[in-house]
């Protein structure tokens, strides 16, 4: 059922590594975009370690993120994450998935300059509202108008996410699908060919 996927080839992924070096890939986008289930398919694809930064802070402050958010506010979250994501970055390299506010600090975007790669997923509003309405987990969205929240997020984030090294767009595709457009499209960036076909 997958026969129609365009993979990018081996080769191809090989060069994506090396032109990596050191450095990590670092997702960024809304919550609902997919960055760490598409995280997850790329870092397989590339045989680098993943990483979820919410579950890092989490653990780092043995706190769920709407814990932290409900007895410290979201001033202090920031701060933890800032440091956690600095940390993360001096370990590459790796697929990291950030928090949808993370690419909003200043000083986070340019630790990701330094030591990473940045790859926007976007999304449309009503895709994402679709995706996490039901979820429980997202402090931002407690609010009689989660999806209005959510469409002022999106206008006042969407600019600075623009500001990634690479952007894909989510669409109606598979997971598998989304991967292999987001490895062609870092293949793009580092100005490698990007060659499809079955891998052996």
């Amino acid at each position: 059922m997958n026969h129609d996927i365009r993979r990018v080839a081996d080769a191809t992924l090989d060069r994506i590594r090396t032109a990596l070096g050191a450095r990590s890939l670092v997702f960024v986008g809304m919550m609902g975009a997919g960055k760490t289930t598409l995280g997850r398919k790329v870092a397989q694809r590339l045989d680098l370690p993943f990483v979820d930064l919410d579950q890092e802070i989490e653990k780092a402050a043995a706190l769920t993120v709407a814990e932290i958010f409900a007895k410290h506010g979201e001033t202090h979250f920031r701060d933890g994450e800032r440091k956690v994501i600095a940390r993360l970055l001096a370990a590459g390299p790796q697929i990291l998935a950030t928090g949808g506010g993370a690419f909003m600090n200043a000083d986070t975007r340019a630790a990701i300059a330094a030591a990473g790669v940045s790859v926007w997923i976007e999304a449309d509003p009503g895709v994402l509202f679709q995706r996490i309405r039901h979820r429980p987990t997202r402090p931002l969205l407690q609010s009689p108008d989660p999806e209005g929240t959510l469409r002022r997020l999106v206008a006042e984030r969407y600019p600075v996410y623009a500001l990634a090294d690479v952007t894909v767009r989510s669409r109606d595709a598979s997971k598998e699908v989304m991967t292999e457009e987001i490895l062609a499209a870092l293949a793009a960036h580092f100005d490698c060919t990007a060659p499809t076909g079955d891998t052996p």
